[in-house]
């Protein structure tokens, strides 16, 4: 049987179903990138270009062009993508790639709004075509705020660009927030809607391409070991952390007035979850994925008690890896009265058979303990115990830990004796970590976005109608949050306001200290 080619990558004669050494490639193609001189473009995106084309994912007909506002000429741009590359790449340097992946870069100076910019842009991509043979397939990459993702892709439609000829292909990136809530989530997609078909618009989260992010469905339903364990019958609770030892630093101006649940909730942990409680799909289609995900997040619940049921806080001063650092206030930026929570923490229930009552608990923050991100399932205790009190005293409960960064991997803890005469049972660990199990670092999350974007495989991108969903998830906690006043101050280095562990406290439980 052959192996179906998907839109834009190159096929391989050699390749087939049961050889899946042979790396997919992208077909020849133009990557436009807006916001270029951002640090996302620069510490991530541009590296990550790069990357790909060491690793031979890119084809010999790739062009890449920035477009802003800078006075540079393409040698300009290209100097400046050197310098990013040469600091921040993941893979080794070597100048002969570097050569040819450079004579594709163009620079398009302008404004957003400016027609003539756009018709320059258009003629630009048009010589790429001519000069490297990229086909007339062209991706848009909206590194921007999303204020101005109306006006580009308005632009892109005036100018042409958006619209494929013959068997080329046109796509949008998007970066997040999609939007604010949930009516600028749709206002935001009737305008890219207007532009570009559905399966032609890539939502970007990040996170979902991170190898121990996709290792969850791996990790699930690969295993038998697993997967009966995965229900309400033996798993407690479940605790989803995000946690960052930083402060808000140079995005002052971009968090404010977001904060931490628009910021990294609403997606980041949301999608996570979804992945956690799913059921299995009936395969690893874009299609059967963002399905079985949709069903999770339209079955979340929150608690009928905002005030118990959710934690927000604001970070004070205090000591962060033994220097003293200041408290959110006293960033550069943010206003003495600033209502902005960096912490927050939500008490869900997934409505399904299989979760009904098991409580999912989501938190992520800034100027925590330290910086990792997490899925921990703890489960039930044994019933009819029958070691002492005594015995077991140093045991808690059975956990299995999926770490998504850093040292990416996944811990089980049980509880094993401790040697010697007496019957004492002790909390031990067994740890799988990518680092040790396999000899090739993990790709870069952008790495593996970026090529599933020229390829035009959209699995790890969610569609609008999960941005809708997560939306509606969060905006009744934003509203009832909006009434509070002031978030509630907690000293930079611990791990959070004390209603955060209080709300677990109620039910008995408390947070992880990873």
């Amino acid at each position: 049987m052959k192996e179906p080619v998907m839109p834009g990558a190159t096929p391989n004669p050699l390749r087939s179903e049961l050889d899946r050494r042979l790396p997919r490639v992208a077909g020849p193609s133009v990557l436009v990138l807006f916001g270029v001189t951002g640090d996302l473009a620069r510490k991530k995106l541009l590296p990550a270009i790069y990357d790909l084309a060491n690793r031979g994912l890119l084809p010999p007909g790739f062009g890449l062009v920035g477009f802003a506002r800078r006075d540079w000429e393409h040698q300009d741009f290209a100097k400046e993508a050197y310098e990013a590359v040469r600091e921040h790449a993941r893979t080794p340097f070597r100048e002969d790639v570097w050569r040819q992946l450079s004579e594709g870069v163009r620079f398009v100076q302008g404004e957003l709004h400016d027609d003539e910019a756009f018709d320059t842009l258009a003629e630009t991509v048009r010589d790429l075509d001519a000069s490297r043979g990229t086909g007339g397939n062209y991706a848009f990459y909206l590194s921007l705020p999303p204020k101005l993702f109306p006006t580009v892709v308005k632009q892109l439609k005036r100018s042409g660009l958006a619209e494929p000829r013959d068997d080329s292909w046109r796509r949008v990136i998007i970066e997040k927030p999609f939007g604010h809530d949930l009516e600028s989530a749709k206002e935001l997609n009737a305008v890219v809607d207007d532009v570009f078909p559905p399966q032609s618009v890539f939502r970007i989260d990040h996170y979902l391409g991170k190898e121990t992010v996709q290792n969850i469905m791996a990790l699930r339903f690969a295993n038998t070991l697993f997967e009966p364990l995965w229900n309400r019958d033996l798993v407690d609770h479940v605790q989803i952390t995000m946690a960052e030892d930083i402060g808000v630093g140079g995005r002052a101006g971009y968090y404010d007035g977001i904060g931490a649940a628009r910021d990294v909730i609403q997606n980041h942990l949301l999608q996570l979850l979804a992945l956690v409680a799913m059921e299995e799909p009936v395969s690893f289609s874009a299609d059967a994925i963002r399905a079985e995900k949709e069903k999770v997040l339209s079955a979340v619940r929150l608690p009928d008690d905002l005030a118990a049921g959710t934690a927000r806080g604001q970070y004070a001063p205090g000591w962060q890896g033994g220097a003293e650092v200041g408290g959110y206030l006293q960033e550069q930026g943010i206003p003495d009265d600033s209502t902005t929570e960096t912490y927050a923490a939500l008490r869900l229930e997934v409505n399904t058979r299989r979760w009904a009552g098991v409580p999912f608990y989501l938190r992520t923050g800034k100027r925590l303990g330290r910086r990792v991100t997490e899925v921990a399932l703890a489960f039930r205790r044994t019933p009819n115990q029958v070691f002492s009190q005594v015995d077991t005293e140093d045991m808690g409960q059975n956990a299995l830990v999926l770490r998504i960064q850093p040292d990416e991997g996944v811990t089980m803890r049980f509880g094993s004796k401790v040697p010697g005469a007496a019957m004492e049972v002790r909390d031990v660990t067994m740890d799988f970590t990518y680092g040790q199990s396999f000899t090739e670092a993990s790709p870069e999350a952008y790495e593996r976005l970026i090529l599933d974007v020229l390829i035009g495989d959209p699995p790890l991108f969610p569609r609008q109608q999960e941005v809708e969903l997560s939306w509606e998830i969060l905006d009744p906690v934003e509203e009832f949050w909006a009434g509070q006043g002031r978030p509630e101050p907690y000293t930079s280095g611990t791990w959070g306001p004390e209603s955060s562990d209080a709300m677990l406290a109620r039910e008995g439980r408390q947070w992880r200290r990873p």
